[in-house]
Formats: structure tokens, sequence, C-alpha cells
């Protein structure tokens, strides 16, 4: 049993309080960082005399910047011979960002985890593969841990080799996974090939996916087409990874676990607070975290916080599904849009599969919109076609404001990869 009713029961008022006793722990912890001790001089601020969560608003934000610029040790707070782990984004778009953890913060990440996933309804007597990454990437340990915390048998089979996920699932009697939204879906074409049926040749009963954007379109398809639950997760590196926040069983936002967390949203142009159901980008104090404390780290991530109580009676705060990253936004012809709203609209035409990529180009030194996407199957007619092509093209323009042009293309065209699915192609021309 993993249920931490006290924790995730208590009084607001009780908890703001743990809060507020944490967040003194956590400034004065991050005092000892070579940034935020040298920020703390600049600015004047004494964490030794913080008295309310508001606080913290004196402390200017955390961006990726200065954490790329202070690589690698400017934000440890610790001794390095105290650091027993260090995980690393992939550094593709330059300097890698690195969060490093004490034998503390370890087990404090995997009890989060664990109670996220009991929260969610997995058992001990649950099987659980993780077809998620092992390494530097945080996704794969962070549920490995938190399932083996649970006390369920894990079955490690990290990424790839479909085949052999299918057979591992029958053969084990897996009943859990953790596996990315897009790879969920590409397993069904598997399952077709091999002439099974993903409802009834294995026991599958709950998928946790994440690790990137979807829509609830997306996943309401996975959960019919396995006849099973699937629960939203939501985490990132720079705040230990999966476990951040995570859905109950209502399904109705996913549960910030605010004893470890302290939360704002705010407006990513003006910096300033955003009510209660409003969209804003995500900013996360860390508040047990002892080798390398963030404090007021901008996400880039937009949700927003429901106003209302939770029907399951957890109190700590809900956050919305992600929509997206403000610097994922797309700005064609001068109109912002994100891809999980073309997503949101594709996912309605039962015509259509699964796979699609949204292609930008410069024509005549104007942006073109181009929505590639599968069909399940052909036509002899081709005013068919002319009709989909239609619809899809109407409703994506009602959705985003503008007009695409949609190729329909044979099942299985696209290319698909076993790892996040690119989703994007801008061939733009940057000039």
């Amino acid at each position: 049993m993993f249920w931490e009713k006290d924790i995730e029961t208590m009084e607001i008022s009780e908890l703001r309080e743990l809060q507020l006793d944490r967040l003194r722990t956590t400034l004065i912890r991050a005092n000892a960082t070579p940034y935020y001790s040298q920020l703390f001089k600049k600015i004047s601020f004494d964490p030794t005399e913080v008295r309310t969560l508001d606080d913290i608003q004196e402390i200017p934000f955390t961006s990726k910047n200065e954490l790329r610029e202070h690589y690698p040790y400017g934000f440890l707070a610790v001794p390095r011979d105290e650091i027993v782990r260090m995980h690393s984004s992939s550094g593709t778009t330059g300097r890698p960002i690195v969060v490093f953890h004490t034998i503390h913060d370890i087990e404090n990440w995997a009890n989060l985890v664990a109670r996220s996933m009991y929260m969610a309804g997995a058992r001990r007597s649950d099987v659980f593969q993780n077809t998620m990454g092992y390494g530097l990437f945080t996704g794969g340990l962070g549920f490995h841990y938190g399932a083996e915390k649970i006390g369920m048998m894990v079955i490690p089979s990290g990424p790839g080799n479909s085949q052999r996920q299918i057979a591992l699932m029958r053969e084990f009697d897996t009943t859990a996974v953790h596996i990315l939204p897009s790879y969920a879906l590409h397993l069904l074409d598997v399952f077709k090939e091999l002439s099974l049926d993903p409802k009834k040749d294995v026991k599958l009963r709950m998928v946790f996916i994440g690790a990137e954007p979807h829509s609830e379109e997306m996943r309401k398809k996975i959960e019919n087409s396995y006849d099973i639950d699937a629960f939203n997760s939501y985490g990132l590196s720079e705040m230990n990874g999966p476990g951040v926040a995570f859905e109950c069983p209502f399904k109705n936002g996913l549960h910030v676990w605010e004893d470890s967390f302290l939360f704002e949203i705010i407006d990513p142009q003006t910096m300033k607070p955003m009510p209660d159901g409003e969209e804003g980008e995500i900013v996360f104090t860390t508040l047990n975290r002892e080798g390398m404390p963030f404090i007021r780290y901008r996400t880039r991530d937009l949700a927003y916080i429901y106003p209302d109580p939770c029907p399951c009676g957890r109190t700590h705060r809900r956050i919305s599904r992600i929509k997206g990253r403000d610097d994922d936004m797309l700005i064609i012809k001068g109109v912002n849009m994100f891809p999980m709203q073309i997503e949101t609209v594709l996912m309605k035409f039962p015509e259509i599969g699964t796979n699609y990529q949204i292609i930008l180009e410069t024509k005549e030194h104007m942006d073109e919109l181009t929505v590639e996407v599968e069909i399940l199957s052909s036509a002899d007619d081709m005013r068919i076609y002319e009709q989909l092509r239609r619809h899809i093209a109407e409703a994506i323009r009602d959705e985003v404001l503008i007009t695409p042009r949609i190729n329909l293309v044979q099942h299985g065209t696209i290319k698909r990869v076993e790892g996040k699915a690119v989703r994007v192609i801008d061939n733009r021309d940057k000039s």
C-alpha cells in the first residue's frame, strides 16, 4: 500500500505551513550554491527573513539559460561526494542541463512516483512493463523505482523492439505499462501485423503516458483501442522527472504534489501571476531537494490551475493537461498556434490513422501550412478523398484560423519512430 493519506488530504492551511517551513529550508540550502548565493547578495535577499510564501516573489526567475551558463556545478548545494546520481537533458539545442541528486533526493523522487501510480490505481499485484529509456533520461528510472516502491514486478524492457514488447506482455501477463502516447498507437499496427487483438490477447488494464504533448482525443483513442485506462503524467528533469503531477482516477487535471513543489502560473510576457482558471506558464520551486534546489524555475510549459476541489478528496491543487511549451508555439502568417490544436482536430476523424506530420514551408515569401495524415482505408471514388480533405481543412481552419493544405497518404507512408514522434517539420526560409 502506498496511500499517503495524511499528506495527500492535508488541510490547506496545514499544507501551506508545511510549504513555508520547507521553503525556508530550501532557500537557506540554495544560499550555499554558487549561483543563488551570488544572486541573493546582489538583490539583498536574506533567506532567513522569509515570513510568507509570497516573499519568494522578491527573487528573480531561474531559466534554462542560467543552468547552461553555470554548467555543471553552479547550482550544486552540497559537496560533490554527497551526490549519487546525475541526469541530463539531451543538449540538442546547446549545452545540456544537468541535475544532481543525493540519496535523499532519489528516495523522495521514488516516493512521489509511487504515490502517483498508486493514486491512479496501480497495486502490488500488477506486472509493470517500462518501455521508456534508461540512462540520462529521467522517465525510465523514475517510474522503475516508483513501481518497485509499490512492490510491483517490473519488466525493464526499455524502448523499441515492438514485437518483443508484445511478447513480454503476453508471456508475463503485463497489466500496467509506461509508454509514449505516440508509441502506444504505433504498437496497434504491430498487434495487427501479428494478428493479435490488444483487447483480448494481452492483460493490460492501465497505461501511464507522458514525455510528449498529447491531446485528450489521443488519450481516448489509446483507451478505446486497448480497452484500458490511460493516465496522464507530468514531470521534467529539472524537478526530478516524472512524479511532479499526476492524474487521479477522475482524470480531471493533474494533482501537483505541493509538499515537494511550490508552483505559480504566470503570464509569460508580463511575468505577472495568472488567476486560477487562466492559462499561463508553470513556475516551480523545489521544496524537498538537497542536492540541487531550484527557485522559481520557468518551465515554459503552459497550463492553468483548476479552481474547484477534486472529488477524490486530495487537497493538492490540479493543473490542466499541458497545452505545449510557449517556445513550441508556431507563428504562421501572424497567427499563433500549437501543434496539439491540430492533433485534437485530427483525432476526431475516424477515417484517418494516428500518424501525421505538420509541414511548414515558404512559398512566394509566404508561410504555407501542410498537414500530412494517413488514411485507414483506400477508396476508388476520388470524390470521397476530396470530401474528407475538405472537411479536415475546414475543421483545422475553425480551430487555428488558418486553412491548411491537406495531404492524405496511405497507411504506413509516414515514417515511424520508436521514440518521441516527430510531428513538426519546419522548412521555412529563415533568412
